[in-house]
């Protein structure tokens, strides 16, 4: 079932997305050549304590962590590591939900470490456009298909690279993951048709290759994805509220870039 949020519902989960975003934030200055990954895991979970926050992600599914730190050809879900170091030049991918006096947020956002290449900077700047063009088409009236169309067009059509389809955006509340399902592919004009006060993911993911997926168990038998051909993959993520004047981000880290998306 979708559950339509009221406006100070929206504004409890932009509350929510606020926090994540400045956790976001705060992980600019400390991604890095040379530093452990752990220290995203750290600096996150001491930033939900310190003000207030749950990591939604823990004891999800048997999931011990705060936060999914997928790096290159790491797609999605890859748990974090003590003592994998980030090297020059990779390509990180930190996904995490927070809840907020009950109500959640949902973002991922990727990360250049150091000196990075131009396939890098290419593959990141796509699929954050793809985000923002997945966002524009979630108003009032449209279709589910729309922001999928969307997305899929400009990756695969303008740019050639594969957009994931095994793995998708959803709706949000006060639970992580509710109705409806959010594809990042999909055809104009189909689907669910957009009504005001939904709450929902766009999460594009884009690899350099093929959009296919392989699965992989790392140490602890936790299953995650990698790009079936071993390429780059990017990821951006935004929880979003759809209302009368339009798609409205509740997780921006840019409030200039974003002006006319964000709540007033």
């Amino acid at each position: 079932m979708i559950t339509i949020k009221s406006p100070r519902e929206i504004e409890k989960m932009n509350e929510a997305g606020t926090l994540l975003a400045n956790i976001h934030i705060g992980l600019r200055d400390l991604i890095k050549p040379g530093i452990d990954s752990w220290e995203i895991e750290k600096f996150t979970t001491q930033y939900c304590a310190d003000h207030g926050a749950i990591p939604s992600e823990k004891d999800v599914d048997g999931y011990h962590y705060a936060t999914c730190i997928s790096i290159n050809d790491e797609v999605a879900h890859m748990a974090p590591q003590k003592g994998r170091l980030l090297k020059n030049g990779d390509l990180v991918k930190v996904d995490m939900t927070v809840s907020l006096d009950g109500y959640q947020a949902d973002s991922c956002w990727a990360y250049a470490v150091g000196d990075v290449s131009d396939d890098v900077k290419r593959l990141m700047d796509v699929t954050k456009k793809s985000l923002y063009l997945g966002i524009d088409q979630a108003v009032i009236g449209n279709r589910i298909g729309d922001i999928g169309a969307a997305i899929q067009d400009f990756v695969e059509t303008q740019h050639h690279m594969g957009d994931v389809r095994d793995l998708i955006g959803h709706g949000i509340g006060t639970e992580m993951h509710e109705e409806p399902d959010v594809p990042a592919y999909g055809e104009a004009g189909h689907g669910i048709r957009l009504r005001e006060g939904m709450v929902i993911t766009i999460e594009p993911m884009v690899n350099l290759g093929t959009f296919e997926l392989a699965d992989k168990i790392d140490k602890d038998n936790w299953e995650y994805y990698v790009s079936a051909d071993g390429s780059l993959s990017c990821q951006y993520e935004h929880t979003l509220a759809i209302t009368k004047d339009g798609p409205k981000i509740l997780t921006s880290q840019d409030p200039e870039f974003d002006a006319k998306y964000l709540l007033k």
